[in-house]
This record gives structure tokens, sequence and C-alpha cells, in this order.
């Protein structure tokens, strides 16, 4: 079936107004027409299945039929820190970010950040959310992605330090002694309701962060003898943690 993400304020007791660009996606690009049957999703964890109805020129009306409630995303949440890589590269981790149900990302301004330049943030900002509203649509996602502004490096350890129920653990491109898999195993990872996950751009982290990390009790994890891309790197790291965790079944 047909899914399409709109703005909350769309919907209006049992109907929703389609206009704008949602109207020119929704009746223009995937043609639909008086009678169409498609879902609606808003951001509120529900799922509006919808009969289209009065279709103008740059107005649509769809009404209610029915609603489902969306599974939400389980516990422990994974927050993503991810050193800036290219805008590329990043736009697509925030899209599979999205898909694989991550709590929210933080952009880190580290040594090796292919960018430090914030503004660029702010300029993408549109873009962006488009992205993640799209990567909701397609994956039937309860709830948006939390975008944060980009922060240093310091920033970011104090932010994770903030919550005593949060543990830490940042990709290694090093050789280290700790595996994913062995570190999931802790208690501490079973026991928290944050699993603050940091991954560095291209170059990894400098030998001053490397120390820093292991100062605040972050883990550093390989991933084994080869080197990984930042985007192969985030995908595998969320996989990993959300299957050893069992964060994949239906709750």
């Amino acid at each position: 079936m047909r899914r399409f993400w709109l703005p909350e304020g769309a919907k209006q007791e049992s109907q929703f107004v389609i206009e704008g660009d949602s109207f020119k996606h929704i009746c223009g690009v995937c043609r639909m027409e008086e009678g169409a049957h498609f879902e609606i999703i808003i951001g509120d964890g529900m799922a509006y299945f919808v009969e289209l109805k009065d279709v103008a020129k740059k107005v649509a009306i769809a009404l209610i039929k029915e609603q489902r409630e969306l599974p939400k995303i389980p516990q422990p949440y994974i927050h993503l820190y991810l050193s800036m890589p290219k805008m590329a590269k990043f736009e697509w981790i925030v899209e599979k970010a999205v898909e694989l149900g991550v709590k929210s990302i933080t952009p880190v301004f580290s040594d090796f950040s292919f960018t430090k330049k914030k503004s660029l943030l702010v300029e993408k900002q549109k873009r962006l959310q488009k992205i993640i509203e799209g990567a909701c649509q397609q994956s039937a996602r309860a709830e948006k992605l939390e975008l944060n502004q980009g922060i240093d490096f310091d920033a970011m350890l104090d932010q994770i330090n903030q919550n005593p129920s949060t543990v830490g653990l940042f990709a290694y491109e090093g050789e280290s002694k700790l595996g994913l898999k062995q570190a999931l195993k802790a208690e501490s990872y079973h026991n928290a309701s944050e699993i603050a996950l940091l991954v560095g751009s291209e170059g990894g982290f400098s030998q001053e962060e490397l120390e820093k990390c292991i100062e605040n009790k972050l883990d550093p994890v390989s991933l084994g003898p080869q080197v990984l891309r930042v985007e192969t790197a985030c995908v595998t790291l969320i996989s990993v943690i959300k299957y050893e965790m069992e964060l994949f079944d239906w709750t």
C-alpha cells in the first residue's frame, strides 16, 4: 500500500487537508485520484488509512477510514554521534539511520572531520528534513529521527556523560582487544536505556581524541582488520547492535 508523510498540521479532526508540496507529490507525481486509498503518517505514532475525496486544483481532502498504532522504537535507544563526512555521505547515513531505527544523530566536528563549517548544516536543514520524512514514509517509522545541531568533540563527550544510564562506544580503526560482540555482552549495556555510538569520518580520530574517549569510558571497538568506510561502519555497527540486543524483534 502507498504511504505518504504529511506535516502534523494537515490533520483536522477526521480528515487530512493535502496542499502545497504534499498535494503536488500525491496528486501530481503519484497521480492519486478521488476514491484512492493509501496511508498517511505524521509522526504521532499512528498510521491513518484514508480515502481521497474532493480533489481540486491545489488542495485535496482525505477522509480517515481506519488507524493503527505503529511499532515504537525499542530501548535502549541508539544515538549516533557522527564526525562530519562529506555531505553526500552524511545524507545517505541519515536516510539509513532512519530506516534502522536510530533515535537521533548529532554531527560532531572533530580533528579529521571533512568539514567544520557549522553553517553548512543550517543551509542543508530543509533538504535533510525531507530525507528524514521520506525515509519515515518508506519504513513506516512511528516518529521522526532527531537531527541535532553540530557540536565540537569535547561538547560531545560532556553530552554523553550527562546521562548515567547511557553507555558509549566508538568505532576504532586501529587494533583493539575489544570486539563489538564482546563489548555488548557487558551488563552495563543490558541495563542501559541509551547507547551512544561514535563514528569517525574519513581518517578516524586523532590520538588525542582516542585518549579522551577512553578517559570518558567510551569503549573502543573493532570491526575487524579491514578499515571500513564511514557509511559502511555506521550501518554495520547499528545492525550488529540491534541484532545482539534483540532490537529487531516486534514489540
